[in-house]
C-alpha cells in the first residue's frame, strides 16, 4: 500500500520511438540555418576537427546555403509541413495499435524537432520503463543509424531513472525489407505508361574515406540493390546522390549517372531511393525534380521517381514485422 503523498507511478509500458534524419521547422532561411547549423556540427557527419571546421561552416557555408536550401525545400513542403516529418509522424500512427496497448509508438527527429531527447523524456513520463529505439535506416551509417543512438544515449545519460534500451539493427538484406521493395518497386513500374530501359537504385552518398575506415554502408548499400534486382528479375544501377564539399566521395555519382545514360542509349529510366524510409527534400526535390530535368536535358524521352516505402500498406507491415522481433521477450508476438 502506497503513502497518500506517495508520488503517482504510471503504470509500466514499452515504447517505441521511430527516428529519422532531421528537417527544419519551415522552408525559410532562418529555419533551414538553425537546422543545417546542427546537422552539419555533428562530428559523425563531417569528420574534420571542430577548429578547422567551425570557422568555414559558420563563414561560407552558413552564410550562403540557407538561402539555396531553402528554396529547394519549398519545392517540396506540404501544408503538413516537411515531408518527411509528415511521413515518420504517419509511420507512427499507422504503427500505434500493432504491439498492443501497453507499447506506445511515438517518432523523433535526430537534427530539428521533434527531438530525441523531448520524446524519450515524454515517454519515461508515460510509464515506458523499455524503449525500443527504432533508427529508420537500412543500410547501417555512422553518419545516420549511430548518431541517431548517440544522441539518445546523451537523453539518457541526464536521467536518474533509465529506462530499458534495444536498438533496431540494419535491416539492408532482411526479407521483409526486400520483399516490400520489390512489391512497391513493381507496383509502380506497372503503373507507368512507358518501359524503363533502365532502374536506378540512388542512394545518399558518403565520402570515399568513410568506407575506408570501416564504415559497412557501401556494402550494405550494393547488398540491397542485388538483392532487390534479384527479387525483380532485373538488374539494378547503383547510384550515390548528394555529394557535398571537395572530398572524393562514394561513386558513380547519380546526377553524372543520369546525365550519360541518354548518350549511352538509355532514354527511358526509372529511379528509386531505397536507402530512404520515407520521402524527403532528397528525393522529391534532388532526385524526382532535378534529376527529372538533367536527365530530360541530356536527351532522356521518359523519366519517372517511384517513391519510398512510406506509410504504404506493404511498409507499414514490414516496419511491424521488423519491430515485433526486436520486442520480443517484452511482449508476445501476435
Amino acid at each position: 500500500m502506497l503513502p497518500p503523498d506517495h508520488p503517482i507511478v504510471p503504470a509500466p509500458r514499452i515504447g517505441v520511438l521511430l527516428i529519422n534524419l532531421g528537417t527544419p521547422d519551415a522552408a525559410d532561411t532562418p529555419a533551414v540555418r538553425r537546422y543545417l547549423a546542427e546537422f552539419l556540427s555533428d562530428p559523425r557527419v563531417v569528420e574534420i576537427p571542430k577548429l578547422l571546421w567551425q570557422p568555414i561552416l559558420r563563414g561560407a557555408i552558413l552564410t550562403t546555403r540557407p538561402r539555396k536550401s531553402a528554396h529547394a525545400y519549398q519545392q517540396v513542403w506540404t501544408d503538413a509541413g516537411s515531408p518527411l516529418a509528415a511521413v515518420t509522424k504517419a509511420q507512427a500512427i499507422a504503427l500505434k495499435d500493432a504491439f498492443g496497448a501497453q507499447v506506445l509508438v511515438d517518432w523523433a527527429m535526430r537534427y530539428g524537432n521533434p527531438s530525441i531527447s523531448d520524446r524519450l523524456h515524454a515517454m519515461k513520463q508515460a510509464g515506458c520503463e523499455r524503449i525500443l529505439l527504432a533508427p529508420l535506416y537500412p543500410q547501417y551509417c555512422a553518419a545516420t543509424t549511430a548518431t541517431a543512438n548517440d544522441k539518445a544515449f546523451v537523453a539518457l545519460a541526464g536521467m536518474r531513472w533509465q529506462p530499458a534500451i534495444r536498438t533496431l539493427p540494419p535491416y539492408y538484406d532482411d526479407p521483409a525489407y526486400i520483399d516490400a521493395l520489390a512489391a512497391s518497386v513493381t507496383e509502380q513500374l506497372a503503373g507507368l505508361d512507358f518501359a524503363p530501359d533502365a532502374v536506378i537504385a540512388s542512394f545518399h552518398g558518403m565520402p570515399q574515406r568513410t568506407l575506408e575506415r570501416g564504415d559497412p554502408y557501401h556494402c550494405h548499400c550494393r547488398k540491397t540493390a542485388r538483392l532487390l534486382g534479384e527479387a525483380l528479375g532485373r538488374p539494378l544501377t547503383v547510384a550515390f546522390q548528394s555529394r557535398f564539399g571537395r572530398a572524393k566521395w562514394l561513386e558513380p555519382a547519380t546526377d553524372t549517372t543520369l546525365e550519360a545514360m541518354p548518350g549511352q542509349g538509355v532514354r527511358k529510366v526509372a529511379i528509386l531511393a531505397p536507402g530512404f524510409s520515407a520521402d524527403c527534400l532528397e528525393t522529391l526535390e534532388e532526385l524526382s525534380i532535378r534529376g527529372r530535368e538533367s536527365f530530360m536535358a541530356a536527351g532522356g524521352s521518359h523519366f519517372a521517381y517511384l517513391s519510398c516505402l512510406n506509410d504504404s500498406g506493404v511498409g507499414v507491415a514490414m516496419l511491424r514485422t521488423l519491430l515485433v522481433r526486436e520486442l520480443e521477450g517484452w511482449i508476445r508476438a501476435a
